[in-house]
């Protein structure tokens, strides 16, 4: 297509959710509580983390890792989420919307990466327990987790300069709620053949290799709990890695569906509302589910309030 003659475009507006104005209220503060909470249940675990010394094991270092990146990962989309259901027109200049792009596909496979890594620190606690501290000492648990940060905002880097030598020349509007691939080479009046193929080849490759991995560590484990002769212990042992799976369950399940498909499959409504879970609900999920299953987390927050109190009450004899 001939640009010359057109103009180029500086900015996008996001559509967002479209529907009557009566519903955008309700959305607004609907995902606004759900941001929130996220934040303040992510955060948290942090805060136990860093406060605790029982909680600072390679386990919950990539725990505390998972944690930071839900933070940025819903931060990356959820603000300009909630400005489309209280304004009509939402702006971004077209290097917010690429910068937008490359954090949260980067963040995106620094999850990946990381779910994978915390399954093989399942595997290697449940199949070789005797050789655990050897294999994942906390020296080599921070190596896995740099190498995952490193990683995943490795991935998308070259499709992201791809994009950013695409001509936009309208129209202007963008057709979600955030800068996803499909939206953005929709928007482009250049020939988006190579950016397109790069960029689905590497986000299969890295979200179907994670997967693979994660599975693969978690076959594993199915084998050694069914070996077990105690029918307790292969309960316990269970326990231990069930709330991993659920959050890899909702969180693979989601973006296999979104990123691995033929892009001319792509169905845009279908699209932003799969968005919302990966990118709205599994970063509450996640800080929820590992709080409420796992023990160790539980009995660090209810030593943190009893110390609280303790002092409170101490302040207050004081007075």
């Amino acid at each position: 297509m001939d640009v010359k003659n057109q103009t180029a475009v500086t900015e996008f507006i996001f559509l967002g959710f479209p529907g009557s104005s009566s519903l955008q209220l309700p959305l607004f503060m609907m995902f606004l509580t759900v941001y929130l909470l996220s934040l303040m249940g992510n955060t948290l675990i942090i805060f136990l983390i860093l406060v605790d010394s029982t909680l600072q094991t390679p386990m919950y270092i990539f725990l505390g890792n998972l944690s930071f990146l839900e933070i940025w990962y819903t931060t990356a989309t959820v603000p300009k989420l909630l400005a489309t259901c209280v304004t009509k027109v939402v702006t971004i200049p077209v290097a917010g919307c690429i910068t937008q792009y490359y954090f949260f596909f980067s963040l995106g496979a620094t999850e990946c990466i990381l779910l994978a890594v915390m399954a093989y620190d399942r595997h290697v606690a449940v199949c070789r327990p005797l050789h655990y501290s050897l294999l994942m000492s906390v020296h080599i648990c921070l190596r896995f987790s740099a190498a995952s940060w490193v990683g995943g905002f490795l991935a998308p880097l070259l499709p992201t300069i791809l994009i950013s030598q695409l001509n936009f020349c309208g129209p202007q509007k963008i057709n979600h709620f955030f800068c996803d691939s499909d939206p953005i080479f929709k928007l482009s009046c250049s020939d988006t053949f190579l950016v397109e193929a790069l960029g689905y080849t590497c986000s299969s490759v890295v979200i179907l290799s994670s997967f693979l991995l994660t599975m693969s560590s978690y076959g594993n484990i199915v084998v050694t709990i069914i070996r077990l002769s105690s029918r307790e212990a292969r309960k316990k042992t269970f326990s231990t890695c069930a709330s991993h799976l659920t959050v890899v369950t909702i969180y693979y399940g989601t973006i296999i569906f979104a990123y691995v498909r033929p892009p001319a499959k792509y169905n845009f409504t279908i699209g932003k509302v799969v968005s919302v879970f990966y990118c709205v609900i599994t970063p509450l999920v996640n800080p929820l589910i590992y709080t409420l299953r796992n023990k160790d987390v539980m009995k660090a927050f209810q030593k943190f309030l009893s110390q609280k109190k303790f002092l409170m009450g101490k302040n207050m004899h004081g007075l």
